[in-house]
């Protein structure tokens, strides 16, 4: 088994030499930002996810949570010691606002400490992993009295939350869920149902639980229009018990160390967080923060997987290369000489660096959107954030389990059992594709919200400001930018053939849903590729930076040149396919026998 070790040099490069942050002076907070700043999150949060956290994955999967006779849940061995440090460290304070006790960096930075800690061990990072979206819910429709009650002790990490939004017989459709709120005379709510698949519905790392539950108020409009939000503790202002336990811990496929809870409400005491009836309005902010989060964590298992699977390579010998043999006495070389083995890690360093670049981008473009002085600038780059979560979310995911898998095989059959690690990654990570909104469920909102309802403006002009840098492009980088500059046309095939689908049959729409996703997916890492590219090409003419490193990094861009941006060729073909043949069987033909 190899050690996860955090990519710092990769992470370096992109924010100091594709994106520049420590040049830029807004939003006001990168004004704080310079090269030492990156250096110390780089390199100091790596070490402490590396040397305190990492070490807890295997007891993770190994010993899971555990709830007591008395209702308690416990986590595994370590967890517990692992927050504290996590919380004394003040990692989980550097993004959040510096009002409420935060130190006011940007997300982009936080991303990097996201991406490392997801790598080190997941199960663990569903605890802190949440909070930013739930502090940035509470500071957006909180009461004031709320707000100074809840923050201080939510962004310093003293307290934990989660988001209870799932019930057994209502999960994406959230317009059927039944947890009722009825008032009190004193302002409170009293919340009764049954929440389920709710990560760290409990635990022993802080001595109380935020839950943030949506529920109906009587007489409430049907469907989700319908939905309130409320704070509901697990402990009360006097120190008081509240009306929240815990059912039962779920029997998981993976992410053993995250407590997945179902929570019983039983007349518990909330407030309302928001107006009456908008409760979803204010539950997205969080939701799509923990989307942009899933695909991070895509992101991680990628790049864990990728580690492992390029060590095993280098070491286990198997077969003899039909080329130019290494040593042509030895009795078999080892894996990384074939060029099948090659395909697979080639194939996940392409994504895991690709789509790396591309999150943290769009980082920038979130603190833009929240922070930047020019209201034009946040209005353009909240459009861009919006469009492109649901990619970050699907094709994150999805790429991450994919690559997971892949890096399985290259282990041959030591990855199928459980001591050499790599089953653990593709079991943790196979949940990322199916929670904060199903993968299928985020190709329907970017083909329909976010292309169909504008008319395809943002998407248009998303791919437009693509084929524009492949024009401008150095006549060196020809390799990446005639191929994507070809596969953005296949994209605005997509988008067009999508308005005509939504106008006629929405079925056809959605019947290419996921192929869009996929589509813009492959050609928003591919856009990476491209300035990561030209970036590695320019230090390299200027005789800067580590000429190895650089030299990967061009290799690795015509390889994705090469092998993913011919699959926009297919893909457009599915999405102008629609759902005819998916549609085409009754409803009895799918039942065998």
């Amino acid at each position: 088994m190899t050690a996860y070790n955090p990519p710092a040099q990769d992470v370096a490069f992109v924010l100091k030499h594709m994106l520049r942050v420590q040049d830029r002076q807004d939003p006001a907070n990168y004004a704080m930002v310079d090269e030492d700043i990156i250096d110390a999150v780089v390199n100091e949060a790596g070490r402490f996810c590396r040397d305190i956290v990492a070490p807890l994955n295997t007891v993770s999967d190994q010993q899971g949570c555990t709830r007591h006779a008395d209702g308690r849940v416990t986590t595994p061995d370590g967890f517990a010691a692992a927050y504290r440090a996590w919380t004394e460290s003040g990692w989980g304070t550097l993004a959040q606002p510096e009002e409420w006790g935060g130190q006011g960096m940007p997300h982009a930075l936080f991303t990097v400490i996201e991406e490392y800690l997801n790598s080190s061990c997941a199960g663990f990072t569903m605890y802190p992993g949440i909070m930013a979206g739930a502090v940035a819910t509470v500071e957006a429709a909180g009461s004031d009295e709320l707000k100074a009650a809840y923050l201080p002790k939510m962004v310093s990490g003293e307290w934990l939350a989660t988001m209870a939004l799932t019930e057994g017989h209502a999960g994406t459709d959230l317009g059927l869920m039944k947890t009722a709120a009825q008032p009190r005379d004193d302002g409170s709510f009293a919340l009764s149902g049954e929440k389920i698949f709710i990560s760290g519905g409990d635990h022993d790392l802080t001595e109380n639980i935020v839950h943030l539950v949506l529920a109906r108020l009587p007489n409430a409009p049907v469907g989700t229009r319908g939905i309130s939000l409320f704070l509901v503790p697990k402990f009360l202002p006097d120190g008081r018990r509240n009306g929240v336990s815990v059912g039962s811990i779920e029997h998981k496929m993976g992410l053993h160390g995250s407590a997945t809870c179902v929570l019983n409400f039983d007349g518990a005491t909330g407030w309302l967080l928001g107006q009456p009836h908008q409760g979803l309005a204010a539950m997205f902010i969080m939701m799509n923060a923990a989307r942009l989060a899933v695909g991070v964590q895509g992101l991680a298992h990628a790049e864990h997987a990728y580690q492992r699977a390029a060590a095993y390579a280098l070491d286990r010998k198997q077969g003899r290369a039909l080329g130019q043999r290494p040593d042509p006495n030895a009795a078999a070389d080892p894996l990384i000489v074939h060029p099948d083995i090659r395909r697979m890690l080639m194939d996940a360093r392409a994504f895991a660096e690709g789509f790396r670049a591309l999150v943290l981008w769009t980082a920038v473009q979130i603190d833009i959107a929240h922070g930047a002085a020019d209201p034009d600038e946040r209005k353009r780059a909240n459009a861009l954030v919006s469009f492109l979560t649901p990619v970050i979310k699907a094709f994150g995911s999805d790429r991450g389990f994919e690559v997971a898998v892949n890096m399985q095989q290259v282990l041959g059959g030591h990855g199928y059992v459980a001591e050499w690690g790599m089953e653990q990654i593709v079991r943790d990570a196979r949940i990322a594709m199916i929670y904060e909104g199903a993968n299928g469920v985020q190709a329907l909102d970017l083909a329909g919200r976010k292309t169909a309802k504008d008319g395809g403006q943002v998407a248009l002009g998303f791919l437009r400001m693509i084929a524009e840098e492949c024009e401008a492009a150095d006549a060196s980088l020809a390799f990446i930018a005639d191929p994507l500059g070809k596969a953005v046309h296949h994209g605005e095939a997509a988008v067009k053939a999508l308005l005509e689908q939504a106008a006629g049959n929405p079925d056809d729409m959605a019947g290419g849903a996921y192929a869009y996703m996929q589509l813009i997916g492959t050609l928003a890492v591919g856009w990476a590729w491209l300035r990561l590219a030209s970036t590695a090409q320019g230090l390299l003419a200027a005789g800067e930076g580590d000429a190895a490193f650089l030299e990967a990094k061009l290799a690795t861009a015509r390889f994705y040149a090469e092998q993913q941006l011919p699959l926009c060729t297919t893909l457009r073909h599915r999405v102008k396919a629609g759902a005819g043949a998916m549609m085409a069987l009754t409803s009895e033909q799918f039942v065998r026998g």
